[in-house]
Order: structure tokens, then sequence, then C-alpha cells
């Protein structure tokens, strides 16, 4: 501690924190990394019990400051704290930290299988709620808390996957059975994905090691934890092979058609997730590539229909010179649905005015090129503020 940053343990300012309410200060793991942004919500006691479980820390200026700044307050007046409503985006705040703790428990009981399944039903349910608003989450990662990348990927993944398969007509099992598969094919690296995620230098040789061995120890880590599925243990296993051998960990031959689906939603999220030493890709150019490499099959056709060549989060070009981010996906019923963030001109739009691409004035001319001068855009100013 002495060549860094004074820290404090979190469970030290406990009296400073409550589930529901606005964190004073940002939030670290205990290797520094930012977990959580000052101004973020903890959702429930799961989460604030993970926090606890990884080691996490305050910086102590930080504590110094809220301290004060709270003694003065108290000193001055005393007005009762508003009670904040709880909404849709604090459950998928609360999603993140129980699977957090979930996968990072696996492997130490023989009844955890009942606990996956319960968090993946509750899954399903969520991003069944609104999908667009589970897609936006996929595509638009603009926080940059790397310390839970391994966590959100399993998550965006399995959101694609439930998606694609439903395109497909795959029964309800099979479907639920990809989203079971998705959060837990990478449970054995989870604090190697963050490090790497973090890190500006290619893997280690020993990283790689690690991920060849992860689809193997993450199986072995499944039936540790009660799963009998012997469909979900394969998925898990193959999840990184590919038809005509070259995959790993056993270079097979032929893969079956939802171990594909798998690996390409695997492959398809880490392409457009932000990393320290890359940019993510814009989804159209992901798109193309898993088409590229699959040859224009079925499961390339499924995922990228399931996204959507406009997906919500991305940003893009309207034929009036707006720049905007799209909201709703094309449905039957409706074309693409966008929020203005910039005109013509390039100045920002505060009010955000919705538009209707089917209007020929705003009809979409392509992706945005350049995204480095827009604003950060959270799913609550898009959104709204749904129930729960």
């Amino acid at each position: 501690m002495s060549d860094g940053p004074l820290r404090v343990p979190l469970p030290e300012v406990s009296d400073l924190i409550a589930p529901g309410e606005p964190l004073p200060f940002k939030v670290l793991d205990a290797a520094g990394r930012l977990l959580l942004n000052a101004g973020q919500v903890i959702a429930g006691s799961a989460q604030l019990q993970a926090l606890l479980e990884r080691g996490a820390c305050v910086e102590y200026p930080d504590v110094v400051a809220v301290r004060s700044a709270r003694a003065a307050a108290q000193a001055a007046s005393a007005p009762a704290a508003a009670t904040r409503k709880r909404n849709l985006h604090d459950r998928w705040d609360e999603q993140i930290g129980s699977l957090d703790r979930l996968l990072r428990t696996l492997g130490r009981d023989a009844r955890q299988a009942a606990d996956i399944e319960a968090f993946a039903d509750g899954y399903v349910e969520l991003v069944e709620r609104d999908t667009d608003l589970a897609l936006f989450h996929c595509i638009r990662q603009d926080d940059r808390r790397f310390a839970l990348y391994g966590v959100r990927h399993a998550m965006h993944v399995a959101t694609i996957v439930l998606l694609a398969a439903r395109g497909l007509a795959w029964s309800t099992d099979r479907s639920r059975r990809m989203v079971r598969a998705a959060l837990t094919m990478n449970c054995a690296i989870v604090e190697l994905q963050a490090r790497m995620a973090e890190q500006s230098d290619p893997p280690s040789r020993k990283q790689i090691e690690q991920i060849q061995a992860h689809p193997a120890r993450a199986a072995e880590l499944l039936r540790a934890s009660g799963v009998a599925d012997a469909d979900w243990l394969a998925l898990v296993h193959e999840h990184h092979e590919r038809a005509g051998g070259g995959g790993y960990p056993r270079a097979l031959p032929e893969v079956g058609d939802e171990a594909r689906l798998l690996r390409a939603a695997d492959v398809f999220s880490a392409k457009i997730s932000p990393r320290a030493l890359r940019a993510p890709l814009a989804p159209q150019i992901a798109a193309r590539q898993l088409f590229q490499e699959d040859g224009g099959g079925p499961t390339a056709g499924a995922l990228i229909k399931a996204v959507g060549i406009y997906p919500p989060g991305d940003f893009v070009r309207l034929r009036n010179g707006e720049a905007a981010i799209v909201a709703c996906r094309a449905r039957a019923d409706q074309a693409v649905q966008v929020m203005v963030l910039l005109d013509a001109k390039g100045r920002a739009q505060p009010q955000a005015p919705r538009r209707d691409t089917a209007l020929p004035d705003y009809a979409i001319t392509g992706a945005l090129a350049e995204r480095g001068g827009l604003p950060r855009v959270l799913p609550e100013q898009v959104y709204g503020l749904p129930e729960p």
C-alpha cells in the first residue's frame, strides 16, 4: 500500500453507502481496478456482498472528503433523504452482481446447479422483458470497468444466443440450455478475462495455456457444482471447437449447431467489446467477418438477424446529417427508431429528439464512422425508468 494510493476496505466505510443510493466515491477491487464509479448504485445486498468478497476498497482521500462534506451538511441542516424508487435498470445491475458472485463460487457445493438454473431462468425473463434494452447493453459498452469484463461478456453472449435460438425456432428447453452454457462457459477464467481486458500487452504464454484449458476446466467446475446435463456440459467443453478442426481443446473435426452458435456469439461479442489494447469493432464489421468465416451459413445468419444490422446502442448517420443512437430495432410494424445526439452541424442536441427512420429525411445512411466526439449515453436516457 505504501507504493500506491492509500485505500480503505469497503467494510470500513459501510456507513457511507447503502443499496439503492448513489455511491459517493468510486469503488475499486483489490488490484485497484475500477468496479463502480461515483454516482452509480449498488442495487441490492447481493451485489454489496459480492463487492465485499472481492476485497473492494475506496481511496482514502475520497473517504475523507465524503465524511467532511456530510459532517458539514449535518451541521447546517439534516434534510430527509429522498426515497429512490427501484426501476428496471436496477435489475440489470443486480444481475451483474449476482452472476459475479455465482461464477466465483462454482465448484464449492454440489447443489449449486439449481442456483445457476434459477439465475438463467431469471435472466431469460429479463431479456424478454425488453430485448432492445438487452441488446443495448451488449452494444453500448462505454464504461471501462474491465474488472467485470468476464461477467458482462457472459451476459452479452447469453442475450445473443437466446435471441438467435428463438430466430432458429429452437425449443424452449434448447434455448435455455444455450443460455446456461453461455453464462457459465468461461467460469474458470473470470479473473483472467478481467486482467487481459485491461492489460496493454499481448497475452503471455501462461495466459494462453489457461485460455486453451478453460473449456475443460469450466466443465469440471460445473460437474462439481452438481450439473448433470450432458448436453450443457458438452456445450461448455466445445464452445471453442471449430468445424473441420483447428479449435480447442480437442480439435474436433465436427461440431454441433449449438456449439457453433455459442462460439459465434462468443467471438462476435468479444470483437465489439472494448479492451485496453484495442478499440471495439463496429457491429457491422464484426457481423461481416462472422458471415465470411461461416460461409454464409445459418449460424451467422441467425445471429446477425437477431442482433440487427443497426442494433440498439449503435451510432448511425441519418440522411439529414444528424448523428443518432439506435433505440429500437426494426420490427414488422415499424422501422428502426433512433435518438438524435448531434445535429447536421455537429452541435449537441440536449433534448435528444426521436426519429422514425421510415421517413425519408431520417433514413439511416450508414453506421457512424467517427465516434470520438459523441457523448456517453446511458440506458436510462434512451429507455426512461420503467418499472422493475
